[in-house]
């Protein structure tokens, strides 16, 4: 060969090196081959928003910056479902040994009540869990062991604490100040995503789902409706308005299978109620008026002669209940509860809840043409038969906090938040 040839060949050699080494390094590394070359690209903003969005968009930075420490993960190991053996198949063939149940996982939110470990969460969250079987993990990745202080089946409401000091607690706001249209903010830990964020607004309030019928079918149901993206994982977070105030507590999710959901909340106000007695005495015990009642429609009102069509009927009395001893009559119709009007069967239900027998409650009511005042001593249920219940709710057969219920015709079902084949997959 060659001088020149030789010389060739190295050459050809020399650049498929160098080629080569381009080639890799611009696959291999962060910095890419046309890193030095002249591209640019286009950075600047088509459009400068206008000094109310951006204040807006501002706000929800400072509410998620605000909230999201306050709100904690919580994980909770419980008993699967026994899994049977028809083939009598010698362990280990067999998927479990029936005599050490096989643990599952499941998890939801939780809220920072105080400076010292208690926390706000949902029932259906925590309640089959096995005894040290509660893990909350804060914003700042640090685990502790929870222990249950109270629960209420009524309102789907538990108070749950760790062994903590110096945390952040959340600021509880007014649910009754809370209006439709109003911004809001669901932070909590959907689907094991911790720590997120959603925006949306309060849709309605008052809304019933029929889900919850906790103590003899007495389960209290007035939630906030809002159409902030919750998810299951998101039970037990908070609902907050643009002030950094929790004004609901995320519960329940209905829609038609098809990733639409509404989220429902319990009102803080309740929950403020609920959780105080829970952390004081373990359990709430609530007064009954003693009635059955329905919703107030067009046709009843215009029947009853009322100037509104909002109210509800009583339609049957407890034999020596309260309502009965403070001379309330089948027929009346309730409109106010101490002064807060009542528009709907669980707004009673949700402004009684909230009271303790031997607690006197004045009862607005439009009866035959006028209105009149009645006060009620109110008794606990074990002396009373009925309740503040819609009949159309109550004459159904009861069912648990987990089954879905389906809205007719419509497609919808609606069932509690991290509670879906709770026995089958995590919460």
């Amino acid at each position: 060969m060659s001088k020149r040839a030789v010389l060739t060949a190295i050459s050809l050699v020399s650049v498929g090196i160098i080629f080569g080494a381009v080639l890799v390094s611009s696959f291999s590394g962060s910095s890419l081959s046309f890193a030095d070359s002249h591209a640019s690209f286009n950075t600047d903003a088509p459009f400068t928003p206008s000094a109310d969005a951006a204040s807006l968009n501002q706000t929800f930075r400072d509410v998620a910056d605000i909230v999201t420490p306050q709100v904690v993960y919580i994980e909770v190991r419980t008993k699967a479902p026994s899994v049977a053996n028809p083939h009598n198949f010698p362990w280990p063939f067999r998927q479990q040994n029936p005599e050490e149940p096989e643990l599952q996982m499941g998890s939801g939110s939780g809220i920072i009540l105080t400076e010292d470990g208690y926390i706000l969460t949902n029932r259906h969250v925590i309640d089959k869990a096995i005894p040290d079987g509660i893990t909350v993990t804060l914003y700042d990745n640090r685990e502790f062991e929870a222990r249950v202080i109270g629960e209420d089946e009524n309102t789907d409401i538990a108070v749950i604490k760790i062994d903590a000091s110096g945390l952040d607690a959340a600021a509880l706001g007014n649910s009754e100040d809370v209006h439709v249209g109003e911004w809001v903010l669901a932070v909590g830990n959907p689907l094991g995503f911790t720590s997120t964020v959603t925006a949306g607004i309060v849709s309605a309030f008052s809304r019933n789902l029929g889900i919850m019928r906790g103590q003899m079918g007495r389960g209290i149901e007035n939630f906030i409706q809002t159409d902030a993206m919750i998810n299951q994982g998101n039970s037990g977070g908070a609902l907050v308005n643009l002030r950094g105030q929790v004004i609901g507590i995320n519960t329940a999710i209905a829609g038609s299978g098809q990733g639409n959901y509404m989220g429902f909340a319990v009102p803080i106000n309740l929950a403020k109620v609920v959780s105080k007695v829970l952390i004081k005495d373990g359990k709430f015990i609530r007064g009954y008026i003693g009635v059955n009642i329905t919703d107030i429609d067009a046709k009843t009102a215009e029947a009853l002669g009322m100037d509104v069509y909002k109210g509800v009927l009583v339609t049957n009395l407890v034999e020596d209940g309260a309502a009965k001893s403070a001379g309330i009559l089948e027929g009346d119709a309730i409109t106010a509860v101490d002064g807060k009007a009542v528009e709907s069967a669980n707004q009673l239900q949700a402004r009684v809840g909230m009271k303790h027998p031997g607690d006197n409650v004045k009862l607005k009511i439009w009866r035959e043409g006028a209105y009149i005042t009645k006060s009620v001593v109110l008794k606990p249920h074990d002396e009373e038969e009925a309740e503040e219940t819609p009949k159309s709710i109550t004459d159904k057969d009861p069912a648990p906090v987990s089954t879905p219920r389906s809205f007719g015709s419509s497609g919808f079902t609606v069932e509690p938040l991290s509670a879906m084949q709770r026995e089958q997959f995590d919460r």
